[in-house]
């Protein structure tokens, strides 16, 4: 195994993090300073230092967590409740797959696998995430086929990759005020409002509130369902957590 690989499943950082720290000399190899991340050590035998303190070796870990509302997507924060906050063991080297915004909820991965991560973050791994969403406004099926195809966001002419969109429920907001997960809103009886399922297979900042904007409707609910053909464990109450399985792993990248 290499020894860059090895720190980053030890809990001692993300692999980028480690390099530097095997350059800077602040590892040891059966008590020998080593300054090459790539060097191959035997993760049975060996006897790894960092900081010279010895290293036990956690291996890879995987973590689906159902993220509540109100808490950023973050390792620290001053101000806010952070994803981390919920876990009740070292997370040291442990980072969040994606981010999803302070205000919504759901499927939020963690692990200590840059590949996995990769895997599942880039576009061009085509890797699906499925978002529940209520909203403020209608869709015609022109709005719907310009989800489908793309639609630009931003001031930056950014054009969203082809998209799958399934509506749920759609009428005024008087008649779905007790289906709605948020706070009533003022005023609002006889607003349109739409449910439905937004499938999209990249991830830049706010895409789904963006998207929908797009086409004049204003998110007012949104959560993760699924990555993949992985889904939410809806039996995981908000803010908890729990070990992926490996059938669970293989149902992401299908």
């Amino acid at each position: 195994m290499r020894l860059d690989k090895f720190l980053a499943e030890s809990a001692i950082g993300r692999r980028k993090i480690v390099r530097t720290y095997i350059k800077k000399g602040l590892v040891k190899v059966n008590g020998n300073v080593i300054t090459e991340p790539a060097v191959d050590i035997n993760e049975h035998s060996d006897i790894i230092e960092y900081l010279n303190e010895k290293v036990i070796h956690k291996g890879k870990v995987y973590y689906m967590f159902n993220k509540p509302a109100g808490c950023i997507t973050a390792t620290k924060d001053n101000v806010h409740k952070t994803v981390f906050d919920y876990f009740d063991k070292n997370m040291s080297g442990v980072f969040h797959v994606g981010r999803l915004d302070k205000d919504t909820e759901g499927l939020l991965l963690f692990t200590n696998d840059g590949e996995f991560e990769h895997k599942v973050m880039y576009p061009e791994k085509h890797v699906d995430k499925t978002y529940f969403f209520w909203a403020l406004g209608c869709l015609s099926e022109e709005n719907k086929r310009q989800l489908e195809e793309g639609v630009y966001i931003g001031q930056g002419k950014i054009l969203t990759k082809p998209a799958k969109i399934d509506i749920y429920k759609s009428g005024v907001y008087k008649e779905f005020k007790d289906e709605i997960p948020i706070d009533d809103l003022e005023n609002k009886d006889c607003q349109p409002v739409i449910s439905g399922y937004l499938t999209i297979s990249e991830g830049q900042k706010h895409q789904v509130k963006r998207m929908l904007k797009a086409v004049g409707c204003y998110v007012i609910y949104l959560k993760r369902i699924s990555i993949g053909d992985l889904m939410l464990d809806e039996s995981l109450e908000k803010g908890n957590y729990r070990n992926l399985t490996e059938a669970e792993i293989k149902k992401i990248f299908k």
